[in-house]
């Protein structure tokens, strides 16, 4: 079983688990502290992170920002892919490609599902993430390769 995982199952049983497992992501990868995660479900094939609707992450015109929404995705994939790669594995982030479908006017789920994805080979991965707001639309979609060598 992966570190991360191990970790996600052990400090989630505790009160405030979910933010206390974000916070050490957060503390080895700070960038996505910016919009304030929280990763609230994590097995191998799946994650879920949120986000709430707040200035920081907004634009101009009041919703949330393409790139908060990008960042979000890329945390929600990079975790499930950690989660779900062999122990003796590596695994990168080499390209992003996004559609922004809808204006992000609330709270926000990003959701990375990799249950259809053989990771027990090595090579280029197509992780799907799709980001929905609190009335169930997706606003957002992408789908991140992650290249996978084994050690």
């Amino acid at each position: 079983m992966r570190k991360n995982l191990k970790t996600y199952r052990r400090i989630t049983k505790l009160p405030f688990g979910q933010h206390l497992f974000t916070f050490i992501v957060c503390r080895m990868a700070p960038y996505f502290s910016s919009i304030k995660p929280l990763v609230t479900d994590l097995k191998p094939g799946y994650s879920s992170v949120s986000i709430k609707k707040r200035r920081r992450v907004q634009n101009h015109i009041k919703t949330v920002h393409a790139i908060a929404m990008c960042n979000m995705a890329e945390l929600a994939a990079g975790m499930m892919t950690d989660v779900s790669v062999p122990v003796k594995s590596r695994w990168l982030p080499t390209a992003m490609s996004v559609q922004y479908l809808k204006k992000a006017k609330t709270d926000l789920v990003a959701v990375a599902d990799g249950g259809n994805i053989d990771w027990n080979t090595d090579g280029d991965k197509l992780v799907p993430v799709s980001v929905t707001d609190t009335e169930g639309n997706i606003v957002f979609s992408a789908e991140i390769t992650m290249n996978v060598r084994f050690t």
